[in-house]
């Protein structure tokens, strides 16, 4: 039997969050089991409010003040976020006075949040999540291929409703911030061939090669003779059947296969949104690999992205709560450098480093994009994910989003040519050739 009524509980909700409306004064409100909306600040938008399912939510907080156990009712849905997640943020974020006069004691706010701390709820739990070492820091223990089919192998479906045309999972780049994703992303493409230089004939490797986008491009518009690898059966099939649809057997060829067990030599290698994926312990063992596949005056491109440089070794390896989230529910084994090690590894493994672009608010851009468009076919998604997984993959891309604007993540592009023997580099003396 409960110790509490519904109607008590329901009252106890109201006035706990009408206590603390006046401190936080935020512009977003509270929708209670009941539909009644309590407005947490002045100047609310009715728009955009959390909404709560009953008052078994409050008490599961309550008892495990937890970012996990907050991630695994808004996945459930027994907490949702109305209106645009990224704008919602923004609105939450928006610093409006506080009237300190009015702040409630900590014995009030529990005498008041009582009848809700122990009410019953369900057993929440999620089915997308992996289950094995999700850091992956020792090379002993890292499963690559079960890292990246765990994010990719979702379906290729579910990517296609949200990427764009070019199924390009990785950074757009907008010319003009109004472009729409398809153009940033032919753009982006152009733009990498651009900075590798390449002409008709040359041999050319892309390393994590997704979809196929950049290994089609490269052979359609410069020529080259492209090979690309992945560790994704879903992006294999899919690249396979789109060279033999645009008749490019003859240019191109892909594998599933590990870069580590790739050999031969290219005159020009890029790596693209893979970087993230090989931690931070093996980036010399990766740059010497590479290394190893170009030719002599031969041009790399790197493009990951990366964070801020930490003040020693063991802030550096310091995982955050939700970053932890992210490694066990979206990207296990990801681990990201900052760009001024990432040269060092460079140049140490035998690289001249010519050129580093950061692009972070092109990635900001394009995870809107993203996540906007997810959006608009929510029903499609649901139907191919479950509703489970495509709301952790909208909070994904919200928040990489928010992360980029603000400047807590980074992405980096650094052009690097192989440097063994004296003399000069090969590569142009400007970047004028890269805006004509």
């Amino acid at each position: 039997m409960a110790i509490f009524s519904e109607q008590q509980q329901l009252d106890a909700a109201r006035q706990l969050f009408t206590l603390l409306a006046p401190q936080l004064n935020r512009r977003i409100s509270v929708q209670l089991w009941d539909g009644s909306l309590i407005p947490l600040g002045e100047n609310s938008d009715p728009d955009y409010f959390i909404a709560i399912s009953g008052a078994g939510v409050l008490g599961s907080l309550m008892r495990k003040p937890s970012y996990e156990n907050l991630l695994f009712h808004y996945a459930n849905g027994t907490i949702e976020i109305h209106g645009d997640l990224i704008n919602f943020v923004n609105l939450a974020r928006q610093k409006q006075p506080r009237d300190r006069s009015k702040r409630p004691g900590r014995l009030q706010l529990l005498k008041t949040a009582f009848p809700l701390l122990f009410a019953p709820t369900d057993k929440i739990e999620v089915q997308h999540s992996y289950n094995n070492d999700a850091v992956g820091r020792k090379e002993s223990r890292r499963k690559n291929m079960d890292f990246i089919q765990f994010h990719y192998d979702i379906s290729n479906e579910f990517y296609a409703l949200f990427l764009g045309k070019e199924m390009q999972y990785s950074c757009g780049y907008f010319t003009d911030p109004n472009n729409s994703i398809d153009q940033a992303q032919f753009d982006k493409l152009d733009m990498i061939c651009k900075k590798l230089r390449l002409k008709a004939g040359d041999k050319f490797l892309d390393i994590g090669c997704g979809w196929g986008g950049l290994v089609c491009h490269a052979a359609q518009h410069y020529g080259v003779q492209a090979h690309g690898v992945t560790l994704s059966k879903k992006q294999f099939d899919f690249t396979t059947e789109k060279i033999k649809r645009l008749g490019l057997q003859d240019q191109i060829t892909i594998e599933l296969k590990d870069y580590e067990k790739l050999e031969g030599s290219f005159d020009k290698i890029s790596s693209v949104g893979m970087f993230e994926h090989i931690g931070i312990d093996n980036m010399e063992k990766y740059f010497k690999k590479i290394n190893s596949l170009l030719r002599d005056r031969g041009i790399l491109l790197n493009h990951g992205i990366s964070r801020h440089a930490k003040p020693s070794t063991r802030a550096g390896k310091k995982i955050r709560r939700e970053r932890r989230l992210l490694l066990k529910y979206i990207f296990p084994g990801s681990e990201l450098d900052n760009v001024g090690h990432t040269i060092d590894m460079m140049e140490i493994s035998g690289f001249e480093v010519h050129d580093m672009e950061a692009w972070r608010e092109h990635y900001a851009l394009t995870c809107q994009h993203w996540y906007r468009q997810l959006m608009q076919r929510k029903d499609e998604a649901i139907a191919l994910v479950g509703k489970e997984k495509f709301n952790m993959w909208t909070l994904y891309l919200a928040g990489v989003a928010i992360g980029f604007t603000d400047g807590s993540m980074h992405i980096c592009q650094v052009v690097a040519s192989k440097r063994a023997s004296k003399g000069p580099s090969g590569v142009p003396l400007t970047r004028a050739d890269l805006y004509r």
